[in-house]
């Protein structure tokens, strides 16, 4: 009788197990999940959440898009998140289920955010994420990296065997003006010297971190492959003293290192254009402040400028504000996550740069302050500063507009439209499905040159599309996109 008895509770006990581990990611959301676990004796807790482990999910757990659940399961006496959301600060503390090692934290982020961040365990020992396998590498080593559902993956960032590869070249400069050396790398685009009678060249700052950290060689080829930027130089230089030179008091001397020695001789060794509207420079953080510095004390040297997360000191928003309207055309943006104090900074020189007249592409992202965020998006500024020489005005209808193929194509998420139309034109890109019906605005806005290029993200359902380009309510061209 005992026997059948214990027989019995076995059968139950194993069925309520089955119930809770086989709902856990289909029939209940995780806080029900929480509270099954809860109502369970003490000593059952651990194996039902190590099954949960187990069982096949995705860490960190998301649901509906936006909410986010951190788990941890492992012995612990405390556990704590920290990142871009938590500006580094281990403060979102995780709660512990009696009777296990399981930990979680609950949280909400934006449908397509990225952020790193790392789990910081009994107060000092940080680590990675142990179920994530997403990770993005930043100036202090690897970080776990949350991808949230509507985020993509940039492909330029990888490396792709298959395509060609330009080359970088080494070299030690010495500055008379700073009194002292850097190591300086030179990208030349594959192909190079041949081809061309001079090339685009961007100037980098913190330039081997954009190459280790931000990927940046893998980017400039994958654009060229793709035909989505022109073949360019590029001059990356670190910093010696980097604070005084990008932010303080030795901003001046890097100008003139930088204008007077080193490009100079880059210009005479390369076949680098001398045009500053085919001369860029940019930069993250203090790098985003001393490209803004050099481009307005030499705008006749640079005539592009892309600032990332930047830093912006009190006499480049005060010139940019009071001064005359500078030869410039600019890239800005800003992590919804970033530095508070770097947040305001950035949309008060957007506001000055819009009164102004400048020409200006301007994003805001929500990531943090980190090289995961600032790779991603680099496409975007070498896009707008240097698009490809498509040859579009040998093709062009009689008023000069064309709407060229997008690439990729089919495309999934993410593709670059490239089109034509005189320099002051009022355009719209219109997107329809096959039956004639209008189903987003892709672009509208007044063009300030005649070849221009824009990232367009699919949300729709796969299949394949109309895209338009209108002028005054007049169709000038349309191409048959497809997306997967």
């Amino acid at each position: 009788m005992i026997d059948r008895q214990l027989k019995n509770m076995r059968i139950i006990l194993f069925l309520f197990l089955f119930i809770c581990l086989g709902t856990t990611m289909t029939g209940q959301t995780f806080t029900q999940f929480i509270t099954r676990l809860n109502s369970l004796p003490e000593t059952q807790r651990q194996s039902v959440a190590d099954s949960f482990m187990n069982a096949g999910n995705s860490f960190p757990f998301i649901e509906n898009d936006t909410v986010v659940h951190f788990v941890y399961n492992s012995n612990a006496q405390s556990v704590a998140m920290a990142g871009d959301a938590t500006g580094w600060n281990p403060a979102k503390m995780f709660t512990n289920i009696i009777g296990s090692n399981f930990w979680y934290f609950t949280t909400t982020y934006e449908p397509d955010a990225r952020l790193d961040y790392k789990l910081v365990i009994n107060g000092s020992n940080w680590i990675l994420d142990p179920k994530n396998p997403h990770t993005c590498l930043g100036g202090f080593g690897p970080n776990s990296e949350l991808r949230m559902p509507d985020y993509t993956v940039p492909p330029e960032i990888g490396y792709f065997g298959q395509i060609q590869h330009g080359t970088i070249k080494d070299t030690t400069f010495h500055s008379n003006i700073l009194g002292n050396n850097r190591p300086v790398r030179i990208y030349l685009p594959p192909g190079y010297p041949s081809g061309r009678d001079e090339y685009p060249v961007i100037l980098f700052h913190d330039g081997p971190e954009y190459i280790s950290l931000g990927n940046t060689n893998n980017i400039l080829d994958y654009l060229t492959a793709e035909r989505q930027m022109t073949p360019v130089i590029g001059v990356f230089v670190p910093p010696v003293d980097r604070t005084a030179e990008y932010a303080g008091n030795k901003t001046d001397k890097f100008t003139e290192f930088i204008i007077s020695e080193l490009m100079p001789v880059i210009d005479a060794k390369y076949k680098t254009s001398k045009d500053p509207a085919k001369r860029a420079m940019a930069g993250a953080s203090d790098g985003g402040n001393i490209s803004l510095y050099i481009g307005m004390k030499h705008p006749e040297q640079f005539g592009k400028i892309a600032a990332q997360s930047s830093d912006v000191i009190n006499s480049i928003s005060e010139t940019f504000s009071n001064g005359p309207k500078l030869n410039l055309e600019l890239y800005l943006d800003i992590g919804s996550y970033d530095i508070p104090i770097l947040i305001p900074m950035v949309y008060g020189l957007r506001d000055i740069v819009q009164v102004k007249g400048y020409t200006y592409q301007f994003k805001a992202w929500h990531e943090g302050h980190s090289w995961g965020n600032w790779k991603g998006h680099l496409r975007l500024p070498l896009m707008q500063f240097f698009p490809w020489s498509s040859g579009l005005n040998d093709s062009k209808d009689d008023h000069g507009f064309n709407l060229e193929q997008n690439r990729p194509n089919p495309f999934q998420g993410r593709t670059m439209i490239p089109f034509s139309a005189p320099s002051g034109s009022n355009v719209d890109l219109i997107l329809i499905d096959l039956s004639g019906k209008t189903l987003e605005t892709v672009f509208s806005g007044t063009v300030s040159k005649s070849d221009n290029i824009i990232e367009y993200v699919h949300t729709k359902p796969a299949g394949e599309y109309i895209l338009t380009l209108i002028e005054n309510k007049t169709m000038k061209d349309s191409i048959l996109i497809k997306a997967l």
